[in-house]
């Protein structure tokens, strides 16, 4: 699959799979704890009020198949007014985002393998160096979430690492979308923690097109405990009201995707 020499070895994996598990049950059974100070540009406790700092931590989002040309120039317009820190779109738009945006502070990313993540390495490969070429300087790939269920672990790394090295030859971000609604915290935790050690930027929580949910703050705050202060949490899928992502980001999210971003700030200006 192209990703050869990047492999854990078996007593390492083992090993990772153990300590994993057991930090698992020691976080879980500390639940009712308040999530630990974070880092990664965190939403501070003593800013959440601040439509400002909100802004600076959304991707304004519009990944609908049906979307138009008019639909995400206006999405553009919106990041632009409102400073949100990206716009999050399909990767037929890329081109257009990027000249929507250019001179701006406002950043373009797409995704890649997305919704299922099952496909190819070679072809998630080909996705995120057109979409870095087009302008893309943040990605977010979709998993092989079955693979990661069943315990493939050795290939979710090596698939990770492989896009790693393309987004950062090309100066762009990695997130790692895991669908967390569709795992337990074993395997939500064991992702974050291949992440990690493949290199990514970010985990993040969901595409917001499956049918088992989107985010959660108790996903969310597991995240953030697994992968600590070296990597950022985005939290997407679900996410309406500035309540709802001023929680995410108690919680421990560094980025929120959103689709209702306007509404959000609308919402905090009254």
């Amino acid at each position: 699959m192209g990703v050869e020499g990047k492999t854990l070895d078996p007593v390492a994996l083992t090993q990772l799979v153990s300590e994993i598990t057991e930090e698992v049950l020691r976080m879980r059974s500390h639940a009712s704890q308040a999530a630990s100070a974070v880092g990664n540009n965190a939403f501070p406790a003593n800013e959440r009020s601040s439509a400002a700092e909100l802004a600076a931590r959304i991707d304004h989002t519009n990944l609908k198949p049906e979307a138009t040309r008019d639909e995400i120039v206006q999405l553009c317009a919106e990041a632009r007014a409102f400073r949100f820190f990206s716009v999050c779109v399909q990767p037929i738009w890329v081109s257009v985002a990027e000249r929507e945006l250019r001179g701006t502070q406002v950043a373009v990313c797409t995704v890649v393998g997305f919704p299922s993540g099952a496909v190819p390495v070679p072809v998630k490969c080909a996705e995120a160096e057109l979409a870095i070429r087009k302008g893309a300087r943040e990605l977010d790939m979709v998993v092989p979430v079955g693979l990661l269920r069943q315990g493939e672990l050795d290939y979710v790394k090596a698939e990770i690492a492989e896009l790693a090295g393309i987004c950062h030859r090309g100066d762009a971000l990695l997130k790692v979308i895991l669908e967390t609604a569709a795992l337990n915290d074993t395997e939500v935790a064991l992702g974050c923690a291949l992440a990690r050690l493949a290199g990514a930027d970010f985990v993040k929580t969901s595409t917001g097109f499956h049918p088992s949910g989107g985010a959660t703050e108790d996903r969310v705050r597991l995240m953030r405990q697994v992968v600590g202060t070296d990597l950022g949490v985005k939290a997407a899928g679900g996410i309406r009201t500035a309540e709802a992502a001023l929680g995410m980001m108690a919680a421990g999210a560094s980025r929120i995707g959103a689709s209702s971003s306007v509404g959000m700030m609308e919402e905090l200006a009254r």
